[in-house]
Parts: structure tokens; sequence; C-alpha cells
């Protein structure tokens, strides 16, 4: 299968190397050494500087791609809006998407995607940074703010950076099986079980953003109290502030309100525990700080879209 990355000045070097070193490896597990076969397509002849200022060079360009290719995947930048004004650009992107079987973005590619006309009514994900800016931009595009890749149709979308190499590896998994993803992951030392449905964040991640110490070590204490009754008035006894002031501080800076920082913080000791153990739904949430499994349930499907039922069905590994 020939694999098209598109690239261009400023492109996140990770963007391209992750995927491609994905494929590669596939190729290498699979007993295969032409499984994948790689162009990487540029705007313009000649060598292209990516952000963090290495050169390579690129193998075609969008005018001189002269042969099919089975998947393209478009990279980001940061300055991924310096080539949306490119008519050519578009154009190429168009007719590509109406010959080959699969078109997916890794991490800001999504925005050339959607000034192609291409996102219209799917189902997307993209960098964290840039998924709002997104969906204000192109109402028509369903953007889920908070996956790590999505499939809709043969559309491919991927969050940020390391993200592309997930998506890469379900796309190993899609051609190849799973055994072959599974001794690619090994390889790489990646997650085989980062699933597309899982979050780009956690509460362990957030915990680390805050800016007022405070905030943070509250933060930190509910991480390891989650079985604590954890009200607003104990949160905000522990970083000794009034309710009031606790609460418009931890939503300044943080984005959210503690109550959703809470169930954010038992959903992933949740998932955690569903993916990792046998443990009955009872214990779970026992142990992740619910009330009760319909408590559990509420927020899985509020939150989730699926039932820690179904979660544990999907993302748990089967038994050899």
């Amino acid at each position: 299968m020939r694999i098209a990355l598109l690239v261009f000045p400023g492109v996140q070097l990770l963007d391209v190397a992750g995927p491609m070193d994905v494929f590669h490896e596939a190729s290498r597990q699979s007993g295969k050494p032409g499984a994948y076969q790689f162009d990487l397509v540029a705007l313009e002849e000649g060598p292209v500087r990516a952000d963090n200022g290495m050169l390579f060079q690129p193998t075609a360009t969008i005018d001189t791609l002269d042969h099919a290719v089975d998947t393209l995947l478009v990279t980001g930048s940061h300055t991924v809006q310096d080539v949306t004004g490119n008519a050519r650009l578009m154009q190429w992107l168009q007719q590509q998407a109406a010959a080959v079987r699969r078109i997916g973005s890794v991490c800001s590619g999504a925005w050339l995607l959607a000034h192609a006309g291409l996102l219209d009514g799917r189902r997307v994900t993209t960098h964290w940074n840039i998924s709002a800016s997104l969906a204000r931009r192109f109402e028509q595009v369903r953007v889920e703010h908070d996956q790590i890749y999505l499939r809709d149709g043969n559309l491919y979308t991927s969050a940020g950076v390391t993200a592309g190499m997930d998506l890469a590896l379900a796309l190993v998994e899609e051609d190849l099986g799973r055994n072959v993803a599974l001794a690619v992951a090994r390889e790489l030392v990646m997650f085989i079980k980062r699933p597309g449905g899982q979050s780009q964040f956690s509460a362990h991640l957030a915990a680390q953003t805050a800016q007022r110490d405070p905030i943070r070590q509250v933060q930190e204490w509910v991480l390891k109290n989650l079985e604590e009754d954890l009200t607003v008035d104990q949160l905000a006894a522990q970083a000794g502030m009034s309710v009031r002031n606790f609460s418009r501080a931890f939503k300044s800076d943080t984005g959210e309100t503690p109550a959703d920082f809470v169930e954010a913080a038992r959903l992933d000791t949740a998932r955690r525990l569903l993916e990792e153990t046998a443990n009955p739904l009872k214990r779970i949430a026992a142990r992740s700080g619910f009330h009760d499994q319909n408590s559990l349930r509420r927020a899985f499907v509020r939150r989730l879209g699926v039932t820690p039922g179904d979660y544990r069905l999907r993302f748990r590994p089967q038994e050899a």
C-alpha cells in the first residue's frame, strides 16, 4: 500500500516521522518488506524545513506526483494557516479525496482538509489547541474536542503530534491485523490500548497546569483521595480559601469547575480499573469515589457516551 504524507514548510516533524515509523515497522513485523511504500509530497520542489529546523527531501510535489496512492495523510504545523490560501493545494486535496481509499490528518492538518471543504458534515478531531477555532470557523464540521483519533467512513483524523502514531497503528491493525499492530506497539514502546474513544487529557495532566499553587495542591490532593466526599467546601478548606474565592480561582486556572475536575478524576480511575482489572462494577465505583454503580454509569454515559460495561468490552485486552 502506498502512503502519501503532505508536507510543507514549518511542518511538525513528528507528524511526519511518527506515522512513517509505525508503517515501516509494520512492514518489517509482517514479513512483507513492501507492505507500505511512502511518498512525501510537498508544495514545491526542494528540501522542506520542519518546525524544529531539520531539513528533509520530499519525493514529489502536488504537481509531479504521477501515481495513485492508497492513503493520504495531511500533516500539521503551527503555521498551517499560511498555506490555506493556496488554490492549487485546495484543488489537489479535493482531487485526491475523490481518488484515494482513505484520507486523513494528523494534528492541525485537519485545518487544511476543512478549508478544502472535505470535512463538512463529518465527525473529526484535531489538536486541542485549535479544536474550538476549527469548530467556530467551520460550522458544518462536527468537531469532537476530546478524542485521540476518529474514523468517519474513509476519513481519519487525529489529535496532536504523537496521536498521529496512534492513528497509524489503528490503520495498521485495519490493514494487517491485530497481531502485527501489537508487535509494532511492543517494538516502538507504544500503548496498543490507547483507543480513539479515549480522552486527549487526563485529570493527572490537568493537575500539572494550574497556575496557582493552592489550586494545584488541591488537585493533587483530590487525585489521592477520590473515595472522600470531595465537596467544594472541603476542597476550599484544603486550599485555605473561601468557597466563593476558591471556586472562582479554580475555574480561572483550570477552565472547569471543582465538581467537573473531581468527576473527571474519578472517571480516569474508573477507566483504568475497567481496562486493567476484572473487578466488579460495584467495587470499581467504590474505589473511584462514585456513590454507587448508577452514579458510575451516569457519568460514563454523560461524558464518554458508553456504559462502563461497554467500555470494558471495547478497551480491556482479551485474555489469550
